[in-house]
């Protein structure tokens, strides 16, 4: 498993379709990304140390504590709001507080990416609806991912299978541009803007994560549609290493700096 973990560290740049320019990501804007985590006990994941990795600093806060959220965008590169237990519709102050700071991003049109939670969080504060499956399925472990025309001219390679962990989804917003697509939950990926980019799906997971979620989260595993414990190990083992490049290309082409004539 450490090679799923390592092997492709020193791979910065968006690898560009014919005639498309290279997205590099580099501490050359030396703002920190903004990070957005919604328990105590929450990391960033493999979504943090790829950024790392390349010299990206990061500017961790957690709202459900008390930590506020900046004006503005002004004093850092981009924003990235994670998953955790809540649902966009709960009606807890925080959440509806950081539901409304989301027009931070969008009116700067600043980098920005949600991650399952955040993305639904986006695709309501957009005017979407946020809902669970209408056969109450939900998508727990390793799932079939289809990229749309549109995202593979935004990242040409997308994973076939990617891991899962919600039992809710979004509707695509008005205006939103599909970039992925699957079964159980339709909206997989959008754009919305020139920068805001919403994945339901959690490419940021480590192996600990894992680990941590399948035993803390153990009960999920028995919703209907849920896999057993051993496939999303097994599924990591198969799957992780094409999930590992699309997340290098993408988080380069979301976050990184634009470079022609290479």
């Amino acid at each position: 498993m450490a090679f799923h973990e390592h092997s492709l560290m020193n791979e910065t740049a968006a690898k560009p379709a014919s005639g498309q320019p290279d997205y590099v990501l580099d501490g050359a804007d030396e703002r920190p990304i903004l990070v957005v985590l919604h328990q105590e006990s929450s990391t960033p994941g493999r979504v943090g140390q790829v950024l790392q990795r390349h010299g990206v600093r990061l500017d961790i806060r957690r709202p459900v504590l008390g930590e506020a959220l900046p004006e503005s965008l002004d004093d850092h590169r981009g924003a990235i709001v994670f998953g955790g237990p809540p649902s966009a519709n709960d009606r807890d102050d925080y959440l509806r507080t950081e539901l409304d700071w989301l027009q931070v991003p969008l009116s700067e049109e600043r980098p920005f990416l949600g991650i399952c939670l955040g993305a639904q969080m986006l695709a309501k504060h957009l005017g979407a609806t946020v809902s669970s499956h209408p056969d109450g399925l939900a998508e727990v472990g390793y799932y079939p991912l289809r990229a749309t025309e549109k995202g593979r001219q935004l990242v040409p390679e997308w994973p076939r299978m990617i891991y899962q962990w919600h039992r809710e989804g979004f509707d695509l917003p008005h205006g939103a541009s599909l970039l992925a697509e699957g079964d159980w939950y339709p909206n997989q990926a959008f754009q919305y803007g020139p920068a805001a980019f919403a994945v339901q799906f959690h490419a940021e997971l480590t192996l600990a994560m894992m680990y941590r979620w399948t035993t803390r989260g153990h009960e999920r595993l028995r919703l209907p549609g849920a896999q057993g414990r051993r496939a999303h190990f097994d599924g990591r083992g198969i799957y992780d290493p094409p999930v590992l490049r699309w997340l290098e290309a993408f988080l380069a082409r979301a976050f990184g700096r634009k470079v022609t004539g290479r």
